[in-house]
């Protein structure tokens, strides 16, 4: 395998940084199929409830879906949890790092306060806040998060709703993570689309 001469950063020259340029490239080409994997060790994620993370996942996708929601929404639903392998404790950080170059700024919010707009539903059980969201109210993006949580997580622990497989969501995954990282056609900053449409909402 083809290597850089330098052992030192600030040693390397042009020819060094056009190679990890090309290297590098080549990962980030498989970024969906690491993405999919890591979905899939989903299966083997914290236990108790009465499916698992990767079917929670797949269901708040599916449900998004219903609601009619757009790709940046089903792709927030379906990887909002996809941290919990590697960061238990802060797992809505995570999911918004991976996603951030890829969705509207706005999907990438609210991925990063799921996690406690959630204590709404069990804070009082657990010892925290169920209304530690509140100080979030005049965001722009506060009710987004409501209706992420409302609609699509805190209602997708059901193994009787029709959740859809991970092989339907395969496409989209591909689309989303060959997007053009940080393209501010695809970030999008200040614009909101609705997460349910008024057809699905009726």
């Amino acid at each position: 395998m083809e290597t850089v001469s330098f052992r030192r950063m600030s040693d390397g020259t042009k020819a060094d940084y056009d190679l990890l340029a090309r290297e590098e490239e080549r990962f980030v080409a498989g970024l969906a199929d690491r993405i999919l994997e890591h979905l899939r060790m989903l299966d083997h994620s914290a236990g108790g409830y009465q499916i698992s993370r990767l079917d929670h996942s797949l269901q708040s996708a599916s449900r998004a879906e219903d609601d009619g929601a757009d790709a940046d929404w089903v792709a927030t639903a379906l990887l909002h949890d996809i941290g919990d392998m590697l960061a238990p404790m802060n797992h809505d950080t995570v999911a918004a790092a991976i996603l951030a170059p890829y969705v509207r700024a706005e999907c990438t919010w609210v991925l990063r306060h799921h996690g406690l707009f959630q204590l709404k539903y069990y804070g009082e059980h657990v010892g925290q806040d169920p209304d530690g969201r509140d100080k979030y109210r005049d965001h722009p993006n506060y009710d987004a998060c409501v209706v992420f949580c409302e609609r699509w997580d805190q209602t997708s622990f059901d193994p009787d709703y029709p959740t859809r497989p991970l092989a339907h969501f395969e496409p989209l995954v591909r689309a989303v993570f060959a997007r053009a990282a940080w393209a501010p056609e695809v970030i999008r900053e200040g614009v909101r689309v609705p997460p349910v449409t008024v057809e699905a909402a009726d």
